[in-house]
């Protein structure tokens, strides 16, 4: 009987140190102002029934969150969209061990992939790594999916709080610079680039008026742009 409450003790035991571990690997904001604005962060993965179908896999933090609907919805019975929505900013951990994990859930055709919300702040990403880490994760998604097409999405323009037709001053010129350097990286590498930034600045009428997000006219606008881009992309067998 001994033996047997140790064994299950040391069960559970082992049960919650999984646990802990787990969540000590579940996506975190510790900025309450870059809150998911939606279901959460998470991966959303489509149900798979015709094997012959392509697959894309949308990359993005919150934003995602307001365009994703829309999109599905106008890909239905054309491909599958998974989903990964998270608070992430470039970082070696990001490139060697949770990138990796998401894309082992592929492969995917398309990969339309941003991040740059999360990465504003002094601090979160070490001056002169921006384009090297960034440049670490198309490679990445190269070598884990060298098949898939690849799309990045600038970062869309901050407002200022309660007067949305007004760019943030502090916020937005670091985005701007993310999304130049972006980019450069881009370009270097040969990857297309959405430039959701240009398609939204003139159009801060639509902006929330929270800084960050969006009313819905403005992502339709984005949902349009990743549809368009995602069906050019496809290889011509596969559309």
């Amino acid at each position: 009987m001994k033996a047997r409450c140790s064994a299950l003790l040391i069960a559970l035991l082992v049960f919650r140190t999984f646990v802990a571990l787990a969540a000590d690997e579940a996506p975190k904001e510790t900025d309450s102002r870059l809150q998911s604005d939606g279901k959460g962060w998470r991966l959303d993965q489509a149900k798979i029934v015709d094997p012959e179908r392509p697959r894309v896999l949308l990359i993005g933090d919150s934003i995602l969150n307001g365009y994703l609907k829309q999109v599905v919805t106008a890909l239905e019975g054309k491909v599958y969209v998974d989903a990964w929505v998270n608070p992430y900013c470039q970082s070696d951990h990001l490139n060697q061990k949770i990138l990796p994990e998401v894309l082992a859930h592929g492969p995917y055709d398309v990969v339309h992939f941003n991040m740059g919300l999360h990465g504003w702040q002094e601090g979160r990403i070490k001056p002169g790594t921006f384009e090297p880490l960034t440049k670490g994760y198309v490679e990445v998604l190269r070598a884990k999916l060298p098949k898939a097409t690849l799309i990045w999405a600038s970062s869309t323009p901050v407002t200022v709080k309660d007067m949305p037709t007004e760019l943030d001053s502090e916020i937005d010129p670091v985005i701007i610079d993310h999304n130049r350097m972006a980019a450069k990286v881009m370009a270097e590498m040969d990857v297309p680039v959405n430039d959701f930034y240009a398609l939204l600045v003139n159009h801060r009428d639509l902006a929330r008026g929270d800084r960050f997000h969006w009313t819905a006219p403005a992502y339709q606008v984005l949902a349009d742009q990743v549809v368009k881009s995602v069906l050019e992309s496809l290889p011509a067998a596969r559309k």
